[in-house]
């Protein structure tokens, strides 16, 4: 019996085309479907820390259009937390916690948030600070000098209270940080636009410790010496408890 040998194609063209697959599948997954944020700032504590890695759920907020009929998305309630691109630069990513949404009258009561005259629960929040009468008795308008807060946003929160409330205009939402003492938020630089919003954070694929008592701080240094420090010591400055947790 002669056997024949069996030709298999490996060539190049197979090869890069594989490769562009990848590349377009890859493309399409981190433009539309998730995408990776890294916490940068201490406002969401203690839902979400400094060194938290998270995955990005892009689909779950729609937009208004064809594909809100066809896909099932979710509208944004109170409560959601969401990663947006900040308004006053986009190019930079903000993670906030929604507080009011659009027809939503909102107010601050030493330190409690009233929405529509209801008492909001908010279980999650975190102080760390003394009492601030703009902070915490929001919205104010009789202040002289409020430190970071945008004058466009003075201008426009003049002309959207009513008895002591904020009116949340159509198409935007009012966001604040779980860390309520330490958020740069709504507070001093307005509403978030429907279409600036991402999406919401989905998990924590991996959360890092933000410093070793040892070596010194993880964060310090160019990014070289962070990526080299983290690969060599990844098994204790891991924090097991946090990595893929779901966020909520």
């Amino acid at each position: 019996m002669n056997w024949k040998p069996v030709h298999t194609s490996s060539g190049w063209p197979e090869t890069i085309q594989s490769l562009g697959a990848t590349i377009v599948i890859a493309i399409f997954v981190v433009t539309f479907i998730v995408q990776a944020f890294q916490i940068p700032s201490e406002s969401m504590e203690n839902t979400l820390l400094i060194g938290d890695y998270l995955l990005v759920d892009k689909l779950h907020f729609g937009r208004d259009g064809f594909w809100d009929k066809v896909m099932p998305y979710q509208k944004v309630h109170r409560g959601d937390i969401v990663v947006f691109h900040y308004p006053v630069h986009p190019s930079d990513h903000f993670v906030k916690r929604v507080v009011a949404v659009p027809g939503d009258r909102l107010r601050m009561v030493n330190r409690r948030v009233y929405v529509n005259g209801t008492l909001e629960p908010e279980p999650y929040v975190h102080y760390s600070r003394p009492h601030d009468t703009f902070r915490d008795e929001f919205p104010k308008l009789d202040m002289a000098v409020v430190p970071s807060l945008t004058g466009s946003w003075w201008l426009q929160m003049q002309k959207l209270i009513e008895d002591d409330q904020l009116i949340v205009p159509e198409g935007s939402y009012f966001v604040m940080g779980d860390n309520r003492d330490d958020s740069y938020d709504s507070r001093y630089w307005g509403f978030v636009p429907q279409e600036n919003i991402v999406g919401r954070p989905l998990v924590i694929y991996w959360s890092m410790r933000a410093a070793d008592p040892e070596v010194g701080s993880v964060t310090a240094g160019d990014k070289l010496y962070r990526f080299l420090y983290a690969m060599g010591h990844i098994v204790q400055i891991t924090r097991w408890d946090r990595t893929l947790r779901l966020v909520k």
